[in-house]
């Protein structure tokens, strides 16, 4: 069976001790989140994550939601779940307390959900897109939309959604054809379909708020004539209460490849009222609010995968008893060695452990950026942390999202035909974790994201806000002599980085081409140098750690990083090579050539 513990001391010493966590209490509005608060926190969602969450992980996956005359019902356990989740206060973890939160740091916040998404992604999903709406709500609605729709988001009594995509576009917002007609009370009628609606209609909360992309009738072609509504489910009557049902209905829900839990839905919008959000033909900031907001949360959910995966297949590797060790028995009073003694079965439970726990440090410190840049005292500060922000997020969503569809199929080969059989569980984290590398924006627009907008914007301050701290890391530390190998792998990973940024900034200013070709290239030369940079940074914190080390955690830290730069690391070079090729084998080929062979 699939297992799952929450890895508190892993999350202790990456806000602690890495990144000072603590020091977050100086900040305003973060007075009462101390170290032992943050610790309870922590303590008590672990608990309601394995206890309550996981169990419905399986159950909720076999069952899957059910629709019938328009009315979605998630599986069994789900809705006295999601009841004891806004009973903890769960829901307004990270609210602004002038809406009822209890404004807690992002970084905080973000070890929440990713054990939320370990435990149980489906689940996890309807209070996150409600995030996503509260985020845009707070930044772009009025003063009487932020009091009639934050409490409730908080609080959870009610839920949002994000409803962007159409069955003629996706990435390409441009092309949205939803109708948003004037009405002589200032709301607005929006008609039109939205696909690929997570948590569009369910049975959790006794209201919906839609967050609905739409045009008005004078709006301009393309993105510039994109506004963005409020629909709700149900009208809220003046006592804040649902009111009369909306023209907003769900038609389907789809039938997917996994977290079958998460009610994905069509929405039909039949002359529904909304009201605008922001201004008039403005509506991509509000939506890029949301979007910035999942992307994030998307990478914490890859993260959770691959740490449910690695704690599925270490224990499974620790008890399978298969053959013997290529020296000799290890084991000799068993009648055969556990699979943890084979070279390949322990590369492939290190590449898990050192993915993880390398994208762990790095989503933190892009979280605890967040809080940084939200409570700085300057101007000048709050960008700093925000490039940092803006820069990584590609990285957060891509590759966070890349190892957990890859350790999830690790788990899977450690399990072997175990692995592919429902019994274990594993299976499961495999279909659940392919959409992760789709939504929210595919890996490869995340690609085309860093080097289109990322790299250029501003003349390249983004790039700096990461290339200042890495160069001033290696400068100050090169010379040491417990941390020179890992160092000097760093550099050089840092060096083939720069080269592929300056290759890229070369070739893609004459042919566009040139840059997308290479974009998924660097974006995980990026990847791997950023996770490589937290590595080297828990190994000399972990050095200064070791007279005091009763456990061997900080011990393994330095083992684990060893293996990174050693065996991960190399691959940096090998998509340089691939990156300075150019894109001339990719741009070259005729489009009918790639149906030459069944055309013969």
């Amino acid at each position: 069976m699939a297992t799952y513990t929450p890895p508190l001391r892993d999350m202790r010493f990456v806000y602690h001790e890495l990144f000072g966590g603590d020091d977050l209490q100086n900040l305003p509005g973060y007075s009462d989140f101390s170290g032992d608060t943050v610790d309870a926190i922590l303590e008590e969602a672990g608990k309601l994550s394995a206890e309550v969450l996981f169990p419905l992980n399986r159950s909720g996956d076999e069952e899957g939601c059910h629709f019938e005359n328009g009315v979605v019902r998630t599986p069994k356990g789900f809705k006295e779940a999601y009841a004891q989740f806004i009973a903890g206060g769960w829901t307004g973890l990270n609210g602004d307390p002038d809406y009822g939160g209890q404004g807690a740091p992002k970084s905080v916040n973000a070890l929440v959900e990713e054990m939320i998404c370990s435990a149980n992604m489906a689940f996890g999903m309807y209070p996150g897109l409600t995030h996503g709406a509260y985020n845009a709500l707070k930044l772009y609605g009025t003063d009487e939309q932020k009091q009639a729709y934050l409490p409730k988001f908080i609080d959870g009594t009610w839920s949002g959604t994000m409803c962007l995509t159409e069955p003629q576009c996706g990435t390409d917002l441009g092309l949205v054809r939803t109708k948003a007609e004037p009405q002589a009370d200032g709301s607005y009628a929006i008609t039109g379909t939205k696909i690929f609606i997570s948590a569009g209609e369910h049975d959790l909360t006794e209201n919906i708020v839609h967050l609905v992309l739409a045009r008005m009738p004078d709006s301009p072609a393309g993105i510039k004539g994109i506004s963005l509504f409020i629909c709700p489910k149900f009208l809220p009557k003046p006592d804040g209460t649902p009111g009369a049902r909306n023209g907003a209905a769900c038609g389907a829900i789809e039938h997917k490849m996994g977290i079958k839990a998460s009610a994905t839905c069509v929405m039909n919008f039949d002359g529904a009222r909304g009201w605008l959000v922001g201004e008039k033909n403005k509506g991509m900031r509000g939506m890029f609010a949301m979007m910035n907001t999942a992307r994030l949360g998307v990478g914490l959910q890859g993260l959770g995968l691959s740490e449910v995966s690695y704690q599925g297949a270490l224990l499974y590797a620790r008890e399978r008893l298969q053959g013997r060790g290529l020296k000799g028995a290890v084991h000799p009073e068993k009648p055969a060695d556990p699979l943890i003694v084979h070279p390949d079965v322990r590369k492939n439970l290190l590449t898990m452990k050192s993915l993880t726990e390398g994208m762990r440090a790095l989503t933190i410190w892009v979280a605890m950026s967040q809080d940084m840049a939200e409570k700085a005292a300057t101007e000048e500060e709050r960008t700093r942390h925000d490039d940092l922000i803006q820069f990584l997020t590609p990285v957060i969503k891509a590759f966070g999202t890349d190892i957990g569809f890859d350790c999830a199929n690790i788990g899977v080969q450690i399990f072997g035909g175990h692995g592919y059989i429902r019994e274990h569980g594993m299976e499961q984290y495999v279909r659940d974790a392919r959409i992760t590398q789709i939504y929210e924006g595919t890996n490869g627009i995340q690609a085309l994201d860093l080097v289109g907008r990322k790299m250029t914007q501003h003349y390249g301050r983004y790039m700096r806000a990461f290339f200042h701290p890495v160069q001033e890391f290696i400068e100050q530390n090169i010379t040491d002599p417990q941390m020179e190998e890992i160092v000097t792998t760093l550099a050089q990973g840092f060096g083939s980085l720069q080269a592929a940024v300056g290759q890229v900034a070369q070739k893609g200013m004459s042919n566009p081409n040139e840059a997308g070709a290479a974009a998924t290239d660097l974006l995980k030369i990026l990847s791997y140098v950023s996770v490589g940079y937290m590595w080297a940074k828990m190994a000399k914190l972990a050095y200064t750690k070791l007279n005091d080390d009763p456990t061997g955690f900080y011990k393994g830290k330095i083992k684990t990083a060893n293996f990174y730069m050693q065996k991960l690391m190399p691959q940096v070079s090998a998509l340089l090579g691939s990156l300075m090729a150019g894109g001339a084998s990719i741009m070259d080929m005729e489009d009918e050539l790639f149906d030459a062979a069944v055309a013969a």
